[in-house]
C-alpha cells in the first residue's frame, strides 16, 4: 500500500481512534470523572489533528498539480473526518448536560 491509499488509512485511522477518545469522554462526563473527560476530549483532538494533518497533504498534492484518482477510499476517509467532527460537537454538549444534571443532582 502507498499514496493515495496509504494516506487514506492514515485519515481513516487517526479520526477513527479520535472518534473512541470522544465518546470515552463522553462516558467519563457521565460518571463524574471530568479529569479523564478532558484528557479524552485532548486525546481525541491529537489524533483528530493527525488525520487532518493527512488529509492537508493530500489537498497540497493536488494544489501542486499532482494527478491521482480520488475513489471510494478518499470518500471514506473523508466521511470519516466529517463524523469525527459530529462526534466531538455532540461530546461538547453531552459533557456540558452532564455537568449541569450532576450539578442539579449535588443540589
Amino acid at each position: 500500500m502507498e499514496g493515495l491509499e496509504l494516506i487514506c488509512f492514515n485519515i481513516i485511522s487517526s479520526v477513527g481512534m479520535a472518534k473512541s477518545s470522544y465518546v470515552e469522554a463522553m462516558r467519563a462526563a457521565a460518571k463524574g470523572d471530568y479529569e479523564l473527560c478532558e484528557a479524552k476530549m485532548k486525546e481525541g483532538d491529537d489524533f483528530y489533528s493527525k488525520g487532518h494533518d493527512a488529509h492537508l497533504e493530500l489537498l497540497a498534492k493536488e494544489a501542486n498539480g499532482e494527478d491521482f484518482a480520488p475513489g471510494v477510499i478518499l470518500m471514506h476517509a473523508e466521511d470519516q473526518m466529517m463524523a469525527a467532527e459530529v462526534v466531538r460537537l455532540m461530546a461538547e454538549e453531552n459533557i456540558k448536560m452532564s455537568k449541569k444534571i450532576q450539578a442539579l443532582e449535588n443540589k
